[in-house]
């Protein structure tokens, strides 16, 4: 029996993988590798510890490269039909589960749970099935698999079936609805989520907030964990590679661009995110016009350096929400804008070391989400900040449970409070700031990636 068991002994199961590829004009293919916590996490187990990322394949490049056996080593990615992937992954996992975990719903209008969300349902039940039947054949006998994220949260039920051997586990990135509102799911549909959760044997989370709600949900809706151990292991940022990386020329070169915008002996607010419904952006603008407003002293004495890359626009509402953005940024320019200033400096345009460089030159960081299961830009900023920064910090975030000692915390619906909070933080003196920020930092990097993988597999273990 055992010969037909595979080998790997420490899987990893995502939407995403650490590679993907591009067809170039001459018919080649050209992969190009991601980072991250995963990332840094399997390669910290060694490489002779047989460990496999099985992962999906995103684009025509992705499906291209799977058809012609192109890969890398210890990656296996899974060609699920595109129409099949784009069902599970834009209409249940970020149109369904997302909102449900971020509260994002209008409710006098949605969601709707009709029959094409359960024709859509299907498509999801199949991309997870797709993942359990790969990490079932490629596991070796009693290997430990960590599945990731709301896209996964059948496959742990569907991998007991198949292999009860297996150490499971699953870690969720996003935070957990309040029982009412994870309700709001057809009853059926929320069952089958926390049974296939707690298919693992261990689940683990952001926070304890998060672990409660879940926990909450299951002795509401299921009788309770049914043996499944929870853990809580708060994501930190990896100061190492951060501080290096920010300091490399490209990063300088962004530096001197943005000085330049910004203009002399101005002060800056920054925030870098994806224009994700949750990020809050558009309140943040608001309360930026509000600081404007109420503290004309400020005028012409800072920018909002304020970077919204676009996340997920193949769905109308984020391009909505993108364009929405943009539209209150030109709003607060053309109100308050002079010819030698620009009140808000926006770019759309994802860019990785003018993000760093944005980080190194912000006296004050803005972090406001609605909602947000940690929120590392708010435990990056003040590890990379040259001069140290003052962090308005959403008490909605993950983050908030680690940093909210040492933040100014906000009411992310509150844009009054947000102004004031801002005005607050552009007003700390130096010496305070840096230290301010050395506190921030420390507790930002409690848990950097690599650990936070290794601990996760090593309680899994047991």
């Amino acid at each position: 029996m055992a010969s037909s068991f595979g080998a790997a002994q420490v899987l990893v199961a995502s939407n995403r993988g650490p590679v993907s590829y591009e067809v170039r004009e001459d018919g080649s293919l050209h992969a190009k590798r991601g980072g991250g916590g995963l990332v840094s996490g399997l390669s910290a187990i060694g490489s002779d510890a047989d460990a496999l990322w099985v992962c999906s394949a995103l684009s025509d490049g992705d499906r291209e490269a799977v058809r012609r056996g192109v890969g890398e080593d210890g990656v296996r990615m899974l060609d699920v039909p595109a129409d099949v992937h784009a069902d599970a992954y834009n209409g249940i996992a970020n149109s369904v589960l997302w909102f449900v975990h971020h509260m994002l719903y209008q409710t006098p209008l949605e969601p709707v749970f009709d029959a094409e969300f359960r024709r859509q349902w299907a498509s999801y039940e199949a991309y997870n099935r797709a993942f359990a039947e790969a990490l079932a054949e490629e596991a070796a006998e009693g290997a430990a698999v960590i599945v990731q994220d709301y896209h996964l949260v059948l496959v742990p039920g569907m991998l007991r079936e198949l292999r009860p051997d297996l150490r499971i586990g699953h870690f969720s990135h996003t935070p957990w609805a309040p029982v009412d509102y994870f309700r709001m799911l057809p009853d059926d549909i929320a069952e089958q989520v926390l049974r296939g959760m707690l298919g693992a044997d261990r689940l683990g989370f952001l926070t304890r907030r998060w672990a409660d709600a879940f926990t909450a949900c299951c002795d509401a809706l299921v009788g309770g964990l049914d043996g499944t151990e929870i853990g809580v292991h708060g994501l930190g940022a990896d100061a190492d590679f951060l501080r290096k990386r920010s300091h490399e020329a490209d990063v300088d070169e962004r530096m001197a661009a943005l000085r330049q915008e910004i203009g002399e002996g101005r002060r800056t607010i920054v925030r870098v995110d994806r224009t994700e419904l949750s990020k809050n952006i558009v309140r943040g603008l608001l309360a930026y016009r509000q600081l404007l407003t109420d503290r004309p002293e400020w005028r012409e004495r800072v920018v909002h350096v304020a970077f919204a890359y676009p996340s997920r626009q193949d769905l109308a509402v984020y391009r909505d929400y993108t364009a929405e953005v943009q539209r209150v940024a030109e709003e607060i320019n053309a109100e308050f804008g002079t010819p030698g200033w620009t009140p808000v400096v926006l770019h759309v345009e994802d860019d990785f070391a003018r993000s760093l460089a944005a980080y190194r030159l912000a006296d004050v960081a803005l972090v406001n989400p609605i909602r947000d299961g940690m929120n590392l830009v708010a435990k990056e900023v003040p590890v990379v900040s040259d001069e140290g920064c003052v962090l308005v910090l959403s008490r909605e975030a993950g983050a908030y449970e680690e940093l909210g000692d040492e933040a100014l915390v906000v009411n992310p619906y509150d844009v009054s409070g947000t102004a004031e909070a801002l005005h607050e933080a552009l007003s700390v003196p130096a010496g305070e700031r840096a230290e301010r920020s050395k506190r921030l930092s420390a507790a930002a990097t409690a848990l950097p990636p690599a650990r936070w993988f290794l601990d996760q597999l090593a309680a899994l273990r047991g």
